[in-house]
């Protein structure tokens, strides 16, 4: 995969950064957003396929790109098809971080270095050419206001922003809502990106874990306790990290 195009989770990282303050909106959410942007962009790369709401490894032949490749190979060892809800709710908190690193590396954000409270050394990110952030929201406000179905790419970021709660971002206050609306209902025009924006809402929303299962039968003359619910499925290969109220304002070290 050649940098003459951008991938999306560099597009939504790039429309979270406030190029005002360099801090990320939704920090909370965004990280889960950019494990479901990978996802998408292994999908239009051909490395990875739907199938039903789990993920399969169709080609696992690298990317050339080192952050997808290692999410490619992670979902390779599984084995088995994974739940996109599970993919995205595992413990890889930290790729806010992983890509601002991975921006400033491609020349497209400058770490700026400062203080919190006067003591605490912090990082802030500026895009270094407003120019590529502007084009990504062109293609955003194109879609909404055209109506006209979007490319595959555009629609996925569109879901992907609206999963992470982007919408009151790049729309914001009352005279926004229309194009908040719209930016939801574009979720529809992409099926890869629809699922992964779904599982990026259902995680937050906490709605992770595998279907009941039935009771078990109750043994004669005693009352069942009640349904046994199955365990989330553990997410492997990744270190937990800690979470960080905005990766675009670290500690540095």
């Amino acid at each position: 995969m050649g940098r003459s195009r951008r991938t999306l989770p560099e597009e939504l990282l790039l429309l979270a950064l406030d190029p005002a303050t360099g801090t990320t909106a939704q920090p909370q959410s965004l990280d889960l957003g950019l494990a479901g942007a990978q996802l998408v962009e292994l999908a239009l790369a051909g490395r990875i396929a739907p199938d039903g709401d789990r993920i399969a490894v169709v080609v696992p032949r690298p990317t050339g790109d080192p952050t997808l490749d290692c999410a490619l190979e992670l979902l390779r060892r599984r084995g088995a098809p994974v739940r996109a809800v599970h993919w995205i709710g595992g413990p890889r908190l930290g790729l806010r971080q992983v890509y601002l690193s991975h921006l400033e590396r491609c020349g497209m954000v400058a770490a700026v270095p400062g203080q919190m409270c006067g003591v605490l050394p912090t990082t802030r990110y500026q895009a270094t050419d407003n120019e590529i952030s502007r084009e990504i929201r062109a293609r955003l406000d194109s879609a909404i206001r055209t109506g006209v179905p979007p490319d595959p790419r555009t629609a996925a970021l569109a879901a992907l922003a609206h999963a992470v709660g982007l919408g009151k971002h790049l729309y914001p206050g009352n005279e926004g809502r229309s194009s908040r609306s719209r930016l939801r209902d574009l979720i529809r025009h992409d099926p890869m990106g629809g699922l992964v924006a779904h599982a990026v809402m259902d995680v937050q929303n906490g709605v992770a874990a595998q279907p009941r299962r039935s009771p078990a039968p109750a043994p004669a003359g005693r009352q069942a306790a009640g349904p046994v619910r199955a365990a989330p499925e553990p997410a492997r290969g990744v270190p937990m990290q800690p979470r960080h109220g905005s990766m675009a304002r670290v500690v540095a070290h």
